[in-house]
């Protein structure tokens, strides 16, 4: 049996994850501040302290003595102007989405390593290559995951240690209504951001269902050789291929008008 952690497990797209993963064959560890399933074993986990990565890795490593698939997809997101997001707000979605994930891959690598390979997936996002108003952190932090680990993938290669980003468009979730919202936002942005915040929300909740997600994450589990990058859904997949080959002044002309 192979043995997987997932982070966020309690809900969602980690929940579904965990799920699927179960169903095939693996034995899940759940990371997250809260326990909500009985079919997934939960430790408590806050991302932000190093401390509670340690332990928890060290938990699963005293129990299995060994760890082969790593689900990073605890994330969350802050709506609101880039000049009104405080800097306490800017760090601590970087330290959910970005270094909490880092810190874990660098708690599993060298059981990887040593047990002769393993996988690492990443639930990043489509934002991190499709920049949105007032979504400024959240791409950011998705854009910074994908070179981070896609740079990581070059430096375990020969350990067969293989990384997958997978990146979903909109999915219809709880993030939505967890999102948390700039509460110093005000002015002259308060407006279009409201009119922003609202098309996002509706795309949202009219999105997929986080079991596509759940499905790509086991294929990435499975294969041989894994697609470093991966896109949810055909509709999306083409939306990332236009916005390759469209001169970049026509994207940000879209773009703002839907958005901005």
């Amino acid at each position: 049996m192979q043995i997987a952690i997932v982070t966020g497990a309690s809900s969602g797209i980690g929940k579904e994850t965990a799920h699927t993963l179960i169903k095939n064959g693996y034995k899940v560890y759940g990371l997250s501040r809260t326990a909500s399933d009985k079919e997934i074993e939960f430790i408590k986990c806050d991302l932000t302290i190093s401390d509670d990565i340690k332990n928890a890795v060290s938990q699963i490593i005293e129990k299995e003595g060994r760890i082969d698939l790593l689900v990073n997809n605890a994330g969350m997101g802050i709506s609101g102007s880039i000049e009104n997001t405080t800097i306490d707000k800017a760090r601590y979605i970087f330290d959910v989405n970005l270094f909490g994930a880092f810190e874990l891959a660098k708690a599993v690598i060298p059981y990887m390593r040593e047990a002769g390979g393993g996988r690492i997936i990443n639930i990043s996002s489509l934002a991190a290559k499709v920049y949105l108003p007032f979504q400024g952190f959240y791409s950011s932090t998705k854009a910074a995951l994908n070179m981070l680990f896609n740079s990581l993938q070059l430096e375990v290669l020969p350990f067969n240690i293989y990384v997958t980003n997978i990146m979903p468009g909109d999915i219809k979730t709880a993030f939505t209504q967890n999102r948390q919202k700039n509460t110093l936002e005000e002015g002259v942005y308060f407006e279009r951001m409201k009119r922003s915040l609202a098309v996002m929300e509706r795309d949202e909740q009219n999105g997929m269902p986080p079991q596509a997600v759940a499905n790509l994450v086991l294929k990435a589990a499975k294969a041989r050789r894994p697609k470093l990058n991966m896109v949810v859904g055909t509709r999306y997949r083409i939306l990332d291929f236009l916005m390759k080959i469209l001169p970049e002044s026509l994207v940000k002309a879209i773009i703002y008008k839907i958005y901005g």
